[in-house]
């Protein structure tokens, strides 16, 4: 293999070395809760390796790609995909073991997976038939790149549905306030006219109380008074 000044060889130990560090923090998540905030933020480290260990493993793909077929044996390359598809076997499981499938749709939508294959076929091609298959790839890229993009675009507009649909909630929340508050003053006013009400109320019964009483006392007194006179 070449050495280790090599800029596929020293990515290629990067990328090893962070597949190892992932392994070991899936090991000691095992020790952990089952529940809680340190679980939760052990988990998502691992994820965010994970995703940097794909995006190195795309980086690896590209500059094997890259590499004038001369300046190889054939041994060396097949070699150095033999390697690379085991790095991307381990992290597939260890994204699958997480539920990252976007792990294997980013895959997918750029056409990694088939670069294997594609540098395989290197092999047995003269220049203008690497050219060509250059161009293949290139142009089935962009067709994965057009198809990320109709997709950023629909989840674009899928969000700016939301969001209007949020503002509008929103806005109604905010009006059914304010009809709240409008009621509760008027509820207030009538309660408060209610207290004034009923405090006239009583004071009108203790005059009437004392009217009746007065009266009551006076024709009392008027048949005492005629008891008196006749008899």
């Amino acid at each position: 293999m070449a050495s280790s000044s090599d800029p596929w060889v020293k990515e290629y130990n990067e990328a090893s070395r962070l597949a190892d560090d992932i392994n070991s923090m899936i090991a000691e998540r095992g020790s952990l809760p089952q529940s809680g905030p340190e679980i939760m933020r052990h988990t998502s480290a691992i994820r965010r390796k994970i995703t940097i260990l794909g995006t190195r493993l795309d980086s690896l793909a590209a500059l094997l790609a890259r590499i004038p077929p001369k300046s190889l044996t054939d041994k060396e390359l097949h070699k150095r995909q033999d390697m690379l598809s085991n790095l991307q076997s381990k992290a597939k499981q260890m994204a699958t073991s997480f539920n990252m499938s976007n792990f294997a749709n980013r895959e997918d939508l750029l056409g990694q997976g088939k670069k294997a294959d594609d540098m395989s076929r290197v092999a047995g091609l003269d220049n203008q038939g690497i050219v060509g298959l250059q161009r293949q790839v290139m142009k089935e890229q962009d067709e994965g790149l057009e198809k990320l993009e109709e997709t950023v675009l629909s989840t674009k507009h899928i969000a700016l549905a939301v969001n209007e649909e949020l503002t509008l909630h929103t806005r109604l929340i905010d009006d059914l306030e304010d009809h709240v508050d409008v009621t509760n003053s008027r509820l207030q006013r009538v309660q408060r006219r209610l207290a004034i009400l009923n405090k006239r109320t009583k004071g009108g019964c203790s005059c009437m109380c004392l009217l009746l009483s007065v009266v009551a006392i006076v024709i009392l007194a008027v048949i005492v008074w005629l008891l008196i006179k006749y008899m």
